[in-house]
This record gives C-alpha cells, structure tokens and sequence, in this order.
C-alpha cells in the first residue's frame, strides 16, 4: 500500500536537507537593524552595527575566542535606576556572540555564565577564561561551551570601592603576564599554579598596550596616561617609587563633541563652553593602541579613547621618537567618531582577529554611578528621560574603506606551524593569541622555527618569538647572548636584556660584563635604558663586576630623569654601595638617599603594601546613608510622609556644613521646617555620636555624599571638624530642636 508523506514532514524533510547541502544560506536569521545616522566618522572609515539588543545588554567588555567568536561581559545590574537600587542583584552574564549565517552580523547568541554580580573583565587565557564575578577573580575550564572547573584565582581581586573605581581590563601583555587597569596585581599561571603579584596601579578603566609591550591607561578627568618603560623594570627596589618612568600624562584633554553635553559637573565654571559643549574630558575610559594592520599606515598605533559622556571616541597620533612617548590630537578640532546619540556610551574598545576595531557601546542614559552623580545631572538626565534608556548595548566595528578588514580565522584548528608564522603578522591581535597558544599546547618540535624568528629581519615576529621560548621554558642564554651581540635592532635588544636577568649566575657574569660592555658601546638611549634596568639580577651575583657599567650610564645620563630612576631600581640593596664607591651626582644621589631612607624606615612603595581595594570617601558616605538614612529619608533624598523631611532643596542640605554634621551627630526633635514647609514628625532623629561603629571620617562621608547627591553646590567638611563638633552637643545633653539650630552659631 502506498503511503503519502505530509506536506509538512516533506518541507521539514526538505529543510533540513538545505542545511547540509547549502549552509545556512537560504535561511533567515533575526539580526538587529540600527540606524547610525547620527554618527560622524572620519574620512575614509566605516562604522558597522555587529551586534544589538536582544542579543546582548549593557556590555562593559568583550574578547574574542580561538575561534573569532565574541565573548560579552554583560554589567547589567549598574545604575537600573538613578537611585542605584539593586545594583548589587546577580543580574550580570558571561555570553557568546554567534554569527551563524557568516554574513558579519551577529544573529544568535548564548549565556555561558549566568547569575554574576557586576562583572567587569574577561580574558580567554590558558585554554579557559578568567573572569571577575562579585569582587572575585576566577579562571573557568570550557568544555563544549559550557563552564566546566572553576579556580578561584584571587578573592579579594574587585573587592571594595566603587563599581566604577574597582579593578578590570585583565589583558595579557607580550612578557606572557596578565595585566589589569585599577589594581596593583599582574597574574600568570605557572607550572598549574597561579602567580598573583605586585605591579604599578594603572588607571580606572581599560588598559591597552603598544607593540613594544609599554602599557597605557587613563582616569575620569585625564585622556591619556603612559608608562615609558616595561612594566615591572623599574620597580624593583620596594623602597623607592618612580614619578617619571610611568603614569605619565601624555595628551590633553580637550574634547570637540558634535552637541551640548549632559555632564556630571556641567554647572560649575569652565566645564562648558558658551554653547554647552564639554570642553575636556570627565569620565575618559577603554583606550586602545590600534596594533590590527588593516588600517592605512598612518593609523598604526594611533591611541583612541572612549569619551562616553561626550558620545565620542577621539584620536592620538603616538610619537616614539625619544624614550618619553607622547601624544597628540589627529586631526585638530574634531574627533573620530562622534554623535549626537546621547546613548551611545563607548566604555571599551579592542582591536579584533581581522584587524577591525571593535567598540563596546554600553548604549544607556545614566553613566554616572549614584556614588558620584550630582543633583543637576540627575536632573538633565530625567528630564530628557535617558534614565528610561535600560537593557540596551551595541558592538560596533570600525572598517577602513581603502584598506581591507582579513576574514576571522578559526586559530581552534590552526597547526603549531600555523601559528608560528602568524607570530609575523601585521596584525597585533593574531600575534598574541598566537603566541599564548603556542605556549598552552607546549609543542617543543617548533622550538628550532622559533630561534629561527628571533634571529630574523621582522623586529615584531622576533620578540614574540623571544617570549613563546620563554613561556615554552625553551629560551636559553645562548640564544640571548648571540642576538644581544649580533643584532643591531635596538627594541630586540631591550627584550633580550630583560630576558637575560632568567640567566643571571656567576659563572655567566664574565660573558654579561662584556656584552654589557659593547652595547654600552653602540651609544643608542633605548639600549642603554634597558642595560640600567635589565642588570638588576646580575649586580646580585657579580657587584663589584657590574657597579661600573652603571656608574657608566649615571654619568652619560646625569640629567635625565628617567635613567637615574632606572638605576636606583637596578641598584635595590646596593645604594649605599654605590654611594660609597662610585660618587654620584646629586640627582640619583638623592634618589639613593630617599631609598636608603625609606628602608630604615620601613616605607616601602605603597604597591607592596596594598593587598585591595580602598573604598573612596562618596561612595563609602553611600553605603552608609543607605544603611543608616535612606530608611526614613527614601534613598531619593525626598523624603517618606511622617518619617523625615525631604533632602533634596534643603536648607539644611544647601547650609552650613557643621549645622548638618551636628543634626547628624547629637539628632533632632520636633517639628522641623524645610523649603517653607513645616513637617510634623512621629519619631525623634537618633544621633550617631555614641554609635561606635562610625569614625569621624565615616559621619564625614555621609555629609559628602548629601552634598554630592542633593545640595546645589559641592561643600566639603572634614573628619577633624566632626571630631570638634562632637563636644558642641544641644542644651541639657538631649537632642537639638529646630529653635536651637537656627539660634547657634556652628561657624564659631
């Protein structure tokens, strides 16, 4: 008997056969339609949506997989309201971007982890991905897409301090370490063991590095800061800390956005032009030095910065050409990417596996954490209802329309072989994964192809390959002592020196001395830079062999900053040595002196000494008016009908300081006018001055918090003032009344 086959079993059937046959070519996916007309871009570039919501929502950082994929870290809980109520909810998510039809635009997505209490960073390092979840730092196995072993790598990574002013970035440099903006830890697991240790603080928000390997970083208020040195070489010596050698601020910070700015200070004198257009930065964050290759010439290693409370990325020409580097405006008066969309919230950006900067576009109203934002944004940001603009996030990538964008490569299925000739190029991004996946898959066979890059003509492909030896446990002296007496390239040299100091050892000192000797010779200020600071370890097995190659530079350099700190890094427990036998010249010196001091004194460079966080002044005063205030209050300062009288146009809030600390400090009884309004209330305001929990400092923060939050203008108090006013307590010992307040004099 025959037997007809449902139509829709028959079209299913038919389907699924154009799935195997075709791809997915002929089938539809939904993907995210973003009008970007209200987005300036420079001549010559492209600005392309790559993914949406629904896909996604509040990003804060991506990165890329081995096999192109991006990864989002999601911060969906900051800000959900101007209050900032709930922020502490695990509302955050780890999720996988998917472009499943190949045509560049993300169409499906998916939650790897879930549940996350305002992540912040993520990095596919060692096979896995490490990744910050309610202050914590983690490293999580993948398996199939999925999370699989989890190591807590550092409880105490983001603990304390405010969501914007708390540790991120984690990107790993060329030296094979792992490197974060707003903490004073780098990270790198070793032989199975993660190794957390001290490095400079960097910054507040993204960090990005150079092809050389030097890091750069920035704050609020400052575009652009550099180190000028390799991190971690000049600060060996605990007791004293550079000023000159790193945190250097490099650009201005003039801004040119495209329409009048919402800002967090917009009413004080100088932030706004005449038009109400910012004129410098106030909540800079997320550079990037481009290192993709696909970019005109001209555009590599130019610096871009995300400006989000201006709705604009700007553009720095570096300059390398002496060891301070520097940076200048592109193109003046007018800036890369702006818009009028005061969604658009670059916050970071990356270069990608095919050359294209990628931009992390928060895309929300409120940028500016509860902790920090003042009663005139709140106000702004109401008013044009951009605190309605929630659960929204963009990527977007910037193309270049005369050079072209390589297609993503899948490096999950690349040969070691593969991927030592990716070690050569001109990308950045394939370059370093590269190298950390040459290192996870610990393939010796290619150790011979390395030696071979290093002893090449390709400057980027040899330092590279320095350090895949280096993580193979594969480099050898011998390898560093014939580049450091053959090559001539002078940024080879610096990596081979500082690599030497693994080598370091008596019966090699003779050997070093000399090749110390004839590069001291070739008279280039990079390699004499990096003999001062790579000599560390030598001077330890061999002073009295290497104090003279120092006192060698010292004297060549006696004027240059930067030298002399090199120095006094290079000579930790030997300043008084050299002070003795080489006579130096005052400015290093002084700066022995200081080290020599401070170590009697046990003062160590505050990098050594600080293990987290610090909970700045406001948003501890936060914590404490939710705790303790917002109860009667409202956490909106406006007040609850019999409980208390509204903050918000206060006199009480808008007057004097040390009235407000002594309401705080010894309370309040009876009825109380506020703004003309007389509010009769059922309870007494209890003072703090007997809780013993609270310090001076603590009642100061509160106050400075009220004031940031709800008074018209900024006024400060101090922990010492609190501490005197606590002996100014109300007649008879009890609670101040409203008569008593206004009739003292609190100034006195």
């Amino acid at each position: 008997m025959t037997r007809t086959v449902p139509f829709r079993v028959a079209f299913i059937a038919l389907l699924t056969l154009s799935v195997f046959v075709f791809g997915f070519k002929f089938l539809a996916f939904e993907e995210p339609k973003v009008s970007l007309e209200k987005y300036k871009i420079e001549d010559g570039f492209e600005l392309k949506l790559i993914a949406s919501e629904s896909f996604l929502k509040a990003p804060v950082s991506i990165d890329f997989d081995n096999k192109g994929r991006i990864w989002t870290v999601e911060m969906i809980g900051y800000m959900p309201n101007l209050e900032g109520i709930g922020e502490d909810e695990p509302t955050g998510r780890i999720s996988i971007l998917e472009d499943l039809d190949k045509d560049g635009v993300i169409d499906h997505s998916k939650v790897f982890l879930n549940k996350l209490v305002l992540p912040r960073a993520l990095a596919h390092v060692y096979g896995g991905l490490l990744y910050v979840d309610a202050g914590k730092l983690w490293f999580v196995e993948i398996k199939n897409d999925k999370p699989g072993k989890k190591t807590l790598v550092d409880p105490t990574y983001a603990e304390g301090g405010n969501v914007e002013h708390t540790s991120n970035g984690l990107m790993m440099n060329i030296d094979n370490w792992i490197y974060n903006a707003n903490y004073n830890f780098r990270y790198q697991l070793k032989n199975g063991k993660w190794i957390k240790e001290a490095t400079t603080y960097r910054g507040q928000w993204g960090i990005t590095k150079d092809n050389f390997g030097r890091l750069y970083y920035n704050n609020n208020s400052v575009q652009l800061q550099s180190d000028f040195v390799l991190p971690n070489k000049v600060i060996r010596n605990k007791y004293f800390k550079p000023t000159f050698a790193e945190g250097q601020k490099i650009a201005n910070n003039r801004v040119f956005p495209i329409h009048q700015t919402s800002v967090n200070r917009g009413y004080q004198k100088g932030v706004l032009d005449e038009n109400g257009y910012l004129k410098e930065v106030t909540a800079s964050c997320g550079p990037l030095v481009y290192r993709g290759g696909a970019f005109p010439s001209d555009y590599n290693q130019n610096a871009f910065v995300c400006v989000p409370e201006a709705n604009l990325i700007k553009r720095n020409y570096l300059n390398f050409s002496s060891l301070q580097t520097s940076a200048k405006q592109a193109v003046e008066g007018k800036e890369f990417i702006a818009s009028t969309d005061e969604g658009f919230r670059p916050v970071n950006l990356f270069n990608g596996p095919d050359g294209a900067m990628y931009i992390v576009d928060m895309h929300r109203g409120i940028i500016q954490h509860k902790a920090y934002i003042s009663q005139y944004l709140t106000e702004q940001l109401a008013n044009k209802k951009l605190d309605t603009l929630q659960n929204a996030g963009r990527i977007l990538k910037v193309v270049s329309k005369t050079t072209k964008t390589n297609p993503i490569p899948d490096l999950s299925k690349a040969t070691t072989k593969a991927l030592v000739a990716l070690l050569s190029s001109p990308n950045g991004w394939l370059r370093d994964r590269s190298q950390q996946i040459l290192i996870s898959k610990n393939d010796k066979t290619i150790v011979k192809d390395l030696i071979a890059l290093a002893k090449g003509n390709n400057e980027l492909a040899a330092i590279h390959a320095l350090y895949t030896l280096e993580g193979l446990n594969s480099l050898t002296f011998g390898l560093l002592s014939d580049l450091m007496t053959q090559t001539k390239q002078a940024d080879i040299l610096a990596h081979a020196l500082v690599l030497s100091e693994h080598f370091a050892a008596a019966p090699l000192s003779p050997k070093m001395k000399d090749i110390s000797s004839q590069l001291f010779a070739q008279n280039n200020e990079t390699i004499d830079l990096y003999l001062a600071l790579a000599l560390n370890a030598w001077i330890k097995v061999d002073t009295n062999g290497f104090l003279p190659i120092f006192a060698q530079v010292e004297k060549k350099y006696a004027d240059k900053r930067i030298f002399q700190e090199a120095i006094v890094s290079s000579l930790e427990g030997k300043e008084e040595q050299y002070v003795a036998s080489q006579n130096p010249a005052t400015m290093l010196k002084n700066n022995l002196t200081l080290a020599i001091n401070n170590r009697q004194k046990k003062e160590m460079n505050p990098i050594f000494v600080r293990e987290k966080n610090v909970v700045d002044d406001r948003t501890n005063g936060l914590k404490l008016f939710r705790s303790i205030c917002a109860t009667c209050h409202g956490a909106d300062g406006k007040g609850i009908q019999d409980l208390a009288p509204p903050l918000k146009d206060s006199e009480y809030i808008n007057g004097s300081m040390k009235r407000l600390a002594s309401i705080i400090l010894h309370g309040l009884s009876g009825p109380i006018t506020v703004n003309g309004k007389q509010y009769q209330l059922n309870n007494e305001m209890p003072g703090l001055a007997n809780n013993n929990t609270l310090s001076d400092s603590d009642i100061a923060d509160i106050i400075r918090y009220t004031q940031n939050a709800f008074a018209k203008d900024f006024k400060n108090i101090s922990a010492s003032d609190i501490k005197k006013l606590r002996d100014k307590k109300p007649t008879g010992g009890g609670l101040f009344s409203e008569k008593e307040l206004l009739e003292t004099d609190f100034e006195k």
